[in-house]
């Protein structure tokens, strides 16, 4: 493993803004000897991350926080990450590990790849699976990751010592780590993450101010509430993710509007064996599956 000491935020929201808070708690509990730097053009949020306690200090200027960073985390939304790796070449030591919290990883590496010129061998993509509907350094919190999985999708050119350093640090948040290829995890995220927010934020759509319906929100109730949770989740993020997984995501939608026609055609033909089928299949699978992994 590497040695890291002085670790650079850059944007600090929930994701980032929880990662350093946990590391700071790490460091003072094992006096591990950590010192977290923020950055983002924010400057109140960054004044704000050092009275909540969730990084040390912060540098308004984007070289200086990375200059001296043994380790750079990447927390901006997707259709940012070319516009930072871009304003940090040049300025970070060649030692240092960069990696990043992005729901999509190809186009983080494609990033990488365009700005540097190869995949950088320290650089670590990765994808914590926590979160919630809530953004911002407000909702930062040190405890945000255990029990959680964290997805580390390595290149053929990542450093094993690389590697391990990041695998690590999340190992001491509480994380569980799982490593994949990064093509497989954008196909995997589009369809267990990526499908289910934008199914969630199409209905809202559909029914806000519903010129037949009026206001119908003031008659939903919990299983509209709990379906349509992630329908608060911050919308630059989810443009960017769109955007940026935009093939697999595609191919999902298309898949479950082949399931819609399905299922349209099941009702209108008064099916009611094979509806019965589908649900109580869908109930089998999801209460094996989910109800019982926490993960």
């Amino acid at each position: 493993m590497m040695d890291v000491k002085k670790i650079t935020i850059i944007g600090v929201g929930l994701i980032g803004g929880s990662f350093a808070k946990g590391l700071k708690e790490v460091s003072e509990k094992n006096n591990l000897g950590y010192e977290i730097t923020g950055y983002e053009p924010n400057v109140d949020n960054l004044k704000k991350a050092v009275a909540l306690g969730v990084i040390d200090r912060y540098e308004t200027e984007l070289p200086n926080a990375v200059q001296d960073a043994d380790l750079i985390l990447l927390g901006v939304p997707l259709g940012a990450m070319a516009t930072v790796l871009s304003e940090m070449r040049g300025c970070i030591k060649p030692n240092t590990i960069i990696t990043d919290v992005g729901s999509a990883k190809m186009s983080v590496i494609s990033a990488v790849k365009e700005v540097f010129g190869e995949v950088l061998p320290n650089f670590v993509a990765g994808h914590p699976i926590a979160g919630k509907e809530k953004s911002g350094v407000e909702a930062a919190c040190s405890d945000l990751f255990i029990d959680h999985r964290v997805v580390l999708t390595p290149t053929q050119e990542t450093s094993a010592d690389a590697m391990a350093t990041v695998r690590a640090l999340w190992e001491s948040l509480g994380a569980c780590i799982t490593e994949m290829a990064p093509e497989f995890h954008d196909e995997v995220f589009a369809a267990t993450s990526h499908l289910p927010h934008l199914l969630a934020f199409s209905l809202v759509d559909l029914l806000n101010e519903h010129e037949e319906l009026g206001n119908v929100f003031q008659y939903t109730a919990g299983g509209f509430r709990d379906f349509t949770r992630i329908a608060s989740s911050d919308a630059t993020m989810w443009r960017d993710i769109s955007l940026s997984n935009a093939q697999a995501i595609v191919k999902w939608l298309r898949s479950y509007q082949a399931e819609l026609d399905n299922l349209i055609g099941l009702i209108d033909g008064q099916q009611s064996d094979a509806l019965y089928k589908l649900f109580h299949d869908a109930k089998v699978a999801r209460d094996t599956h989910i109800v019982k992994d926490t993960l």
